[in-house]
């Protein structure tokens, strides 16, 4: 699909369909489009700990995309941080237009940062700045001398400059050196500070004089970033307005902003509302480049805009800004908050000069934004919907009632949180009394499919071997519902809303077994709407898409009357599994149907040994946030095997011996021998490089913190892992939060 930042009514997408279209434009990698996927992005408190100091949680900011832009003639997605409403849609729009005119023009200088030597208590500061220019040479060499690593990328301090300020106090007239220093892709505050330090006493001896501060300026004015667009007058059209209208208001509302500070503030903030929201997204300090900006806007003297609109030759808009950016690509925040890391990636920057003119581009088109809604609508009018959207949020309005408390909310003219929660009761109420009268009249029982964990035996099952696996408390439900045409699946936690392709060759992911369970039950031309409502979480390795399998065809069963048997619908779910996996050993669908805790091996027929537990068995489940593709794991198992067939086969042999020693273990309630087959197996496992660091990481945790065997489950290559843990479940799911991961006890048996 097309590398493109413009992606059509990309706002009406739900969360992770938005996530699965960036993935789709080749906007997001496999590993980033799993971690946003599954929460792994969020900084963590034990990271955040490592960052600022009396660290006690960590505060959230929606991660939006700034989509359409065209800058230099190259499409961006632009990642922003920011919580108030408008901003995002509003420069999206503004990219838009000025997408359709050809995009941004952007140029930028060396990204050159400054740094301040402080020189006072000097008898002749003319010939002491005489003296610094002529052996400036020698500053700069010594300065270079502290960063070599820095200079071999290209870096370094570039020149020095000496400043005279007649003194304001009695201590005397003072020399202000300025290093010019090229920070590259970093932003550079650190380095340069150090290169003051390093030279101080050069300066001293060479001015005659005392060094007092040494530090960086953050007013970057040696890296100013210029951007420009220019949009024909038939674009601004709208809402009432002609285009020249709206382009004279534009350059009117600019006019007051280059000579009232009063407006000028309030005009640069909105400029700064794009660009400290791509500053934090991309881990830059938004404090210092809002610093600057603003010492920018007063370089005159006299506070003023930092845009300059004005009419084309042509009658055209034409918009210019010119700020200084000096931001960086790398460094320690830019390596220790994962998200900041994805946004990175997302925006696919060469260098920190380009991320300056992004940043450029995006301050211009919130400026265009704001001044064309300020004199058309209004900016409150603009904000009124997403406002409300805020408000109806705050008011705890759920998915169904959401659109219809905002509407309402415009409509009042009270968008208030006290107004928000009245519409949100008054809703409440219909609906509950409606659900009442459909729950009397049309009730309709969800149809289940259990959730599993493989205590021993996965992989090696595949291949004739034995395999423990039990439910777990978590379970997928489905049901069907009439439908007036097509068929219709709907997975509301997992973000699927899709129409069944009626040609079986352009189904794709969930469309594949659906549609072949609707063709052996003859069902395929019957209009019906299926609704899923997974508690088991997708491709972590614990029986979701058999689970999903089972629930389907119960519920189909259920709703048409098919009368299967349970060993129909398992060898319905089998088939299933075989188009998710390709050559699955029937574990996943066995227990998904049964529900009950088996040893269980393939075979015609296949071995279902119900296992007599004498007490529940504690577990706890670490989920390490990467998707099991069992398919995959398989696949590598099987090619490996071929290889080498008899060094496999032993392997398995192992694997079985400790399952049938697993059984008399549980059977007995002896769970230290059982945790130490756990641990047995996890080794074996990790010999069929099916496991991953993560899963390792969780297994180390739950082992450290009390439990008696820990191993993974399921496909491997991420999913899930499993801790026997009798005596510190609590414990041991604390840790593993603390580590980053989410996880849960349960109990089996």
């Amino acid at each position: 699909m097309e590398h493109t930042s413009r992606i059509p009514e990309f706002y009406k997408l739900s969360v992770p369909e938005r996530v699965r279209a960036m993935r789709e434009r080749g906007l997001l990698s496999d590993e980033d489009y799993r971690a946003l996927a599954t929460g792994e992005h969020i900084l963590k408190a034990h990271r955040a700990d490592k960052m600022i100091e009396n660290v006690i949680g960590v505060l959230g900011l929606p991660v939006g995309l700034g989509l359409n832009f065209l800058i230099n003639g190259r499409d961006y997605v632009v990642p922003l941080v920011v919580e108030e409403p408008s901003i995002v849609a509003a420069l999206s729009s503004a990219a838009k237009t000025v997408r359709a005119a050809g995009g941004f023009e952007v140029e930028s200088d060396d990204p050159l940062l400054i740094g301040q030597i402080q020189v006072v208590g000097v008898a002749n500061v003319a010939k002491a700045r005489a003296r610094l220019l002529q052996r400036k040479n020698e500053v700069i060499n010594l300065a270079n001398s502290l960063h070599p690593n820095m200079v071999a990328r290209g870096g370094g301090a570039r020149d020095l400059e000496v400043h005279l300020h007649p003194a304001p106090t009695e201590i005397g007239d003072m020399l202000v050196v300025h290093l010019l220093v090229d920070t590259c892709d970093a932003m550079g505050a650190n380095l340069v500070n150090t290169m003051c330090e390093g030279v101080a006493s050069l300066i001293e001896t060479i001015a005659e004089g005392k060094v007092f501060l040494r530090i960086l300026s953050n007013l970057a004015d040696r890296a100013l970033v210029r951007a420009k667009a220019v949009i024909p007058v038939e674009r601004l059209e709208g809402k009432g307005y002609k285009g020249s209208e709206v382009r004279d208001g534009i350059i009117l509302a600019t006019d007051l902003a280059t000579v009232d500070p009063y407006r000028a503030t309030t005009h640069n903030k909105g400029i700064m509302n794009g660009i400290d929201a791509v500053a934090l997204a991309t881990g830059n300090d938004w404090r210092a480049l809002e610093a600057a900006a603003h010492a920018y806007a007063a370089r005159g003297g006299r506070y003023s805009s930092l845009t300059r609109w004005y009419r084309g030759e042509d009658g055209s808009l034409v918009g210019e800004l010119s700020i200084p950016l000096k931001v960086g690509i790398v460094g320690g925040t830019q390596q220790s908050n994962p998200v900041v890391a994805v946004n990175h990636r997302l925006l696919g920057l060469q260098s920190a000069r380009e991320l300056a003119e992004v940043m450029g581009a995006v301050g211009l088109a919130q400026n265009f934004a704001a001044l064309r809604a300020l004199v058309t609508d209004g900016i409150q009018q603009g904000h009124m919907t997403l406002h409300a959207r805020s408000v109806a949020t705050a008011a705890g309005a759920s998915a169904a009632m959401f659109d219809t408390v905002v509407e309402r909310l415009i409509e009042s003219g009270e968008i208030k949180i006290w107004k928000a929660k009245e519409l949100v009761a008054e809703l409440e109420g219909m609906s509950q009394a409606a659900d009442s009268t459909l729950a009397a009249k049309h009730a309709e029982p969800l149809a289940t499919g259990h959730g599993k964990v493989i205590l021993l035996g996965e992989h090696a099952v595949v291949y004739g071997s034995h395999a423990i696996a039990a439910p777990v408390p978590l379970a997928i439900e489905a049901r069907v519902k009439e439908a007036h045409e097509g068929v219709s699946l709907i997975i509301p936690r997992w973000g699927v809303e899709q129409r069944l392709e009626s040609q079986a060759e352009q189904r794709r992911s969930f469309d594949r077994p659906i549609g072949m369970i609707l063709e052996k039950l003859g069902l395929a031309e019957r209009p019906m709407l299926i609704e899923v409502f997974p508690q088991i979480p997708r491709a972590m390795g614990l029986g979701s898409s058999a689970a999903l399998a089972v629930a389907v065809i119960r519920a189909l069963d259920e709703h048409f009357k098919l009368g299967l048997s349970d060993d129909e619908l398992n060898d319905l779910a089998y088939e299933c599994e075989k188009v998710a996996h390709g050559t699955p050993s029937g574990i996943d669908n066995t227990i998904a149907t049964f529900g009950r805790f088996l040893l269980y091996r393939m075979g015609e027929p296949p071995v279902k040994r119900q296992l007599s537990v004498p007490a529940p068995i504690p577990l706890v489940i670490g989920m390490s946030g990467v998707e099991s593709l069992t398919a995959k794991m398989v696949a590598r198992v099987r090619a490996a095997w071929e290889k080498s067939p008899g060094l496999y086969e032993g392997i398995f042999e192992q694997i079985d011996s400790l399952t049938l020693q697993g059984v008399k273990a549980i059977e007995s309630y002896d769970l230290e021998q059982l945790g130490e087959l756990m641990n047995i197996c996890q080794g074996l496992l990790n010999a069929l490089q099916v496991s991953s660091w993560e899963v390792e990481e969780l297994i180390q945790v739950a082992r450290n913190n009390g439990a008696l065997g820990a191993k993974l489950t399921g496909g491997g290559g991420g999913g899930s892992m499993i801790a026997l843990c009798p005596e510190s479940p609590e414990r041991v799911v604390n840790a593993m939060q603390e580590a980053g991961y989410q996880a849960m006890e349960v109990t089996i048996g």
